[in-house]
């Protein structure tokens, strides 16, 4: 298991490299928000030669316009990873099913040089998801043992816990594993 963590505006721009093979970078939020870090954190991880992904986190409508929102500010590298994080907002809102589906598709359209995954949460994809859809690969927080989420579902990245940051494990055997998978896209 590859070691991996992800971050946004919430960690520095100078987080600890030390160890890890991937890092997943919030870059934006519905059609307005962009991480303010994202530039810096970017350059971190590329630096120390990670992987790089970068995430959106989702809402419901508008789904076009949110995927070319994302596009358009995160780096656009051939070999990096793009996440849509589904979830509930803080308006206590989702996108359905079909929006995320929807947008999945829509980004792979625009940035077809780039996997795109689905970060969501145990819950999610047990009792939210109906289609079971997540593009090229599945992104799983649940929060025991690193490697071994509660699903069945075939997964490339693992959320394992949230203290003191999201750590994440990803399934390949080596960072050139990983690089190679991501850049085949």
């Amino acid at each position: 298991m590859l070691r991996g963590i992800d971050v946004s505006s919430y960690q520095s721009s100078t987080y600890d490299t030390d160890g890890l093979s991937f890092v997943f970078i919030k870059a934006t939020e519905g059609r307005s928000y962009v991480n303010p870090k994202l530039s810096a954190q970017t350059g971190r991880g590329r630096d120390a030669g990670l992987v790089v992904g970068f995430y959106h986190f989702l809402w419901p409508g508008n789904l076009t316009a949110q995927a070319e929102y994302f596009v358009g500010k995160a780096p656009d590298r051939p070999g990096d990873i793009l996440a849509v994080d589904w979830e509930t907002t803080g308006e206590g809102t989702r996108a359905s099913n079909a929006e995320k589906d929807r947008f999945i598709r829509k980004v792979k359209e625009l940035r077809p040089d780039n996997r795109v995954v689905l970060y969501c949460n145990r819950d999610f994809w047990l009792n939210v998801d109906t289609t079971s859809y997540a593009g090229d690969g599945l992104w799983i927080a649940d929060y025991v043992t690193a490697g071994k989420p509660r699903i069945k579902a075939k997964w490339r990245f693992h959320q394992y816990t949230d203290d003191p940051i999201d750590k994440n494990v990803a399934d390949f055997a080596s960072r050139a594993a990983l690089r190679e998978w991501a850049e085949g896209a």
